[in-house]
């Protein structure tokens, strides 16, 4: 029998045992590695290269969107499975653009992840319901008839500087944290509130939840 391997990225310890114990009820299914924060995600995945890689929505250090897009770089032949409280048309489009195979709502049965993941391994798509491909493929249409979305503007280091600075840290900590000067951390911070048309630090805290990019306590 095939076996299945399965990296699980949460940065809650209750939900990934959680996770574990349900996947690992499946014969075929055999979990090689939990992660806590997206980097952690990504350095499992590239050195362990899983068929199946289920990662948290909101995550520390990157989000399960940077994690699903640098995994799609590094591993292109692991299928991602993104796990998220939010069933907003919106998130589910962000994660399928950015190379996810799956979105799956927290609030969904054990049964219907094993489906999701047996459906990517397939090379099927699996969006639990209420939501429906149709649903996104309307919604997609209608995001290609305006102007293109602003945070596909950003670098890898705006995106990081933009959770951080979403979480409250200031330039100092930023700097600490993503390994450059306060001043290089507050240019990136002037110049990811311009593109993104953001004027103060309350701003920037909505957009950083409405994208998912701030993590939210739902436990």
């Amino acid at each position: 029998m095939d076996v299945t391997t399965i990296v699980l990225a949460d940065d809650h310890h209750v939900v990934r045992q959680g996770v574990r114990v349900l996947l690992e009820a499946q014969p075929a299914f055999s979990i090689v590695g939990e992660a806590a924060d997206g980097h952690q995600a990504v350095r499992l995945v590239t050195s362990l290269r899983p068929a199946v890689l289920v990662v948290d929505l909101t995550m520390p250090g990157l989000t399960g969107l940077e994690v699903t897009r640098l995994v799609r770089q590094h591993a292109p032949e692991t299928r991602i499975v993104i796990l998220s409280m939010h069933a907003n048309e919106e998130y589910v489009l962000d994660a399928l653009r950015s190379g996810a195979s799956a979105y799956v709502l927290k609030n969904a049965s054990a049964d219907e992840l094993v489906r999701a993941i047996r459906k990517v391994l397939g090379g099927g798509r699996y969006l639990s319901p209420p939501l429906s491909a149709r649903a996104i493929d309307v919604y997609s249409e209608r995001c290609g008839a305006v102007s293109p979305d602003r945070y596909d503007t950003l670098t890898a280091r705006e995106r990081a500087v933009l959770q951080l600075a979403a979480e409250g840290c200031n330039h100092r900590t930023i700097a600490t944290r993503l390994g450059m000067s306060p001043r290089t951390a507050e240019v990136h911070r002037v110049n990811l509130m311009r593109k993104l048309d953001l004027h103060n630090q309350m701003e920037l805290i909505w957009y950083a939840m409405r994208r998912g990019v701030l993590s939210v306590e739902e436990e």
